[in-house]
């Protein structure tokens, strides 16, 4: 007799054969390089539920230009395994063609040429236009937001995420979970909760005073769809008062809690549930331990890390679901749920490329409507790029390089650090750089540029405790974003090395010098997780710097000299 999980496996490796798993059709057009809409949405309608998921929006209204990471490194059992693997190492996994749109999509080689031909992607007209084609089809789909959306843009942090909040509202979620939102302070997040027309959930924030559930996030919520029960179950970013001011929500307390996960599945299979859905944002590699841990979770939509893999990972019983950020894919997942259980999966990565899809007319108002009291503003251009300027990767990326050197010079330090996160688009060669570009890798709510005074051996200390949070081999351990990037300070890191010893021979960039534990440097920084943080905001300073510069070079950084990866 063949086991639900062989069963499972036949179902996905039928689905693939069919084209209606991973890429679909679009992955086999390198040869024309051209595409139409109804390729991107083309889809064999499978089972009796579909779930249409996206995460991390950060605010991204407008289409974009996005690279996806050159370094994403795993360690302990992730080493190796997607998604830390990229460039030609992911298209050999997946059979992707050089150059191709999928080339273009999901890594990072000649983007500079092949964003030239293919576009830019995302923007929420856009994919409002597939989630509209997909409830053509299977019209009482879920959309299910992962968190992340109401954060990143300068109308995002002039509105309070209200921008975003009256154009997710238009594309009808069913649930969201949250991160960054938190940001916007409490008070803030429970009035926007209080109004939200759909369910808000994380099974693990807590009352902090009382240390059980928290009133306004219901854990989970039930949906009849296809003849089945679906239960989805949110899990919120687990580290929140770590990686993000605390003081701006004392109320709650977070953590994983995949105890109290256990006990939601638990609770859901025994009022019925067919079908067990989390709507995660504990990123990929937590994700993976989670669902080696919990039993009874059928799907997890994984958000935080940014990941975009064209097909689920399977983790005993679970498959886990990745869709990328900035808006730039929408992944549907078709399930075959049948006598209290999931029989089978089908599931598409969609890509939004913004010159083949058409906009939805109705969401384009509303977008132009909250964008249109801050036009000027955002369009005022500060200057231009020579260079690629790109965020994601574990150490550097050209934006940080450039927000580095905007710190050193504008602010007269010798060491400069800005914070490992990964969100905000990319530009290319000969684009202008606008207001609503800086803010687009800039825009928090606590944003201020610090001045300090650091010894040697301090700084040491941030860096082996940042570096512990990436590369600790225990996913659990995980807390952070990316390596703190550094201006002005080389160092070689060693990842597989315990913390304490991964960083050694730091380096004063001006001088060649080494730097000295006993010595105090001027270090200037941003994004500091401490409650009354003096000193200009981050766009200010870099659109100073930007000014100053006018049009902007960066140069390859190789300052950091990783060992183990």
């Amino acid at each position: 007799m063949i086991s639900r999980r062989d069963f499972l496996q036949v179902s996905m490796a039928a689905s693939a054969l069919l084209g209606s798993s991973g890429f679909g059709n679009w992955a086999r057009l390198a040869a024309q390089q051209s595409l139409t809409q109804d390729q991107l949405l083309q889809f064999d309608t499978f089972g009796n539920i579909s779930l249409i998921h996206v995460t991390d929006i950060h605010g991204q209204l407008k289409p974009i230009y996005f690279r996806e990471p050159e370094i994403n490194i795993g360690v302990g059992d992730n080493r190796g395994a997607v998604p830390h693997i990229t460039g030609a190492d992911f298209r050999r996994a997946y059979g992707i063609e050089d150059g191709s749109p999928s080339a273009y999509a999901l890594t990072y080689d000649d983007f500079a040429s092949l964003a030239k031909g293919y576009g830019r992607v995302g923007g929420l007209d856009r994919m409002s236009t597939v989630i509209n084609a997909i409830r053509a089809d299977r019209p009482d789909a879920l959309l299910l937001d992962g968190g992340d959306t109401w954060h990143g843009s300068y109308t995002c942090y002039h509105t309070e995420g209200q921008d975003m909040v009256n154009v997710m509202n238009a594309l009808k979620p069913d649930a969201m979970t949250f991160h960054w939102e938190f940001t916007l302070g409490s008070d803030r997040v429970a009035e926007i909760v209080e109004g939200l027309p759909f369910a808000a959930l994380g099974q693990n924030i807590f009352d902090a005073e009382w240390d059980e559930p928290a009133e306004l996030f219901k854990p989970y919520k039930f949906f009849d769809r296809g003849g089945a029960k679906v239960a989805v179950i949110g899990q919120a970013f687990p580290y929140m008062p770590i990686a993000n001011p605390g003081w701006m929500f004392p109320e709650y307390s977070f953590g994983i809690r995949d105890e109290n996960m256990q006990a939601m599945v638990d609770e859901v299979r025994g009022m019925g549930a067919d079908v067990v859905v989390v709507l995660s944002h504990n990123g990929f590699d937590v994700d993976k331990k989670m669902a080696s841990v919990v039993t009874g979770i059928d799907v997890i939509l994984s958000g935080h890390t940014h990941d975009a893999l064209p097909e689920p990972v399977q983790v005993g019983q679970t498959f886990i679901i990745a869709s990328g950020s900035n808006g730039k894919f929408v992944s549907r997942v078709d399930l075959d749920v049948r006598d209290g259980r999931m029989m089978g999966i089908r599931h598409k990565l969609i890509p939004i490329f913004a010159d083949v899809i058409a906009p939805d007319p109705v969401v384009t108002k509303i977008i132009d409507e909250q964008r249109a009291p801050y036009l000027d503003q955002l369009t005022e251009v500060i200057g231009q790029t020579d260079s690629v300027l790109y965020r994601r990767g574990n150490f550097n990326g050209s934006w940080d390089d450039l927000i580095c050197d905007a710190l050193l010079t504008e602010r007269d330090a010798d060491i400069a650090m800005s914070p490992g996160v990964r969100w905000g688009p990319s530009l290319i060669p000969g684009d202008d750089i606008t207001r609503e570009d800086i803010f687009g890798v800039t825009s928090m709510s606590y944003g201020k540029a610090y001045r300090t005074e650091m010894t040697g051996e301090f700084i040491k200390i941030i860096l082996e405790d940042v570096a512990d949070n990436i590369f600790n081999p225990d996913p659990y351990y995980q807390q952070g974003g990316d390596m703190v990037r550094i201006g002005g300070m080389g160092y070689r890191i060693d990842i597989n090395k315990p913390q304490g010893e991964r960083i050694t021979e730091m380096t004063l960039l001006k001088n060649g010098e080494a730097i000295d534990p006993a010595k105090t440097y001027v270090v200037a920084g941003w994004a500091s997780v401490n409650e009354g943080t003096e000193g200009p905001q981050i766009w200010d300073v870099v659109e100073s710097h930007i000014r100053n510069q006018g049009t902007v070079t960066v140069a390859p950084n190789n300052s950091v000299k990783v060992i183990g990866a």
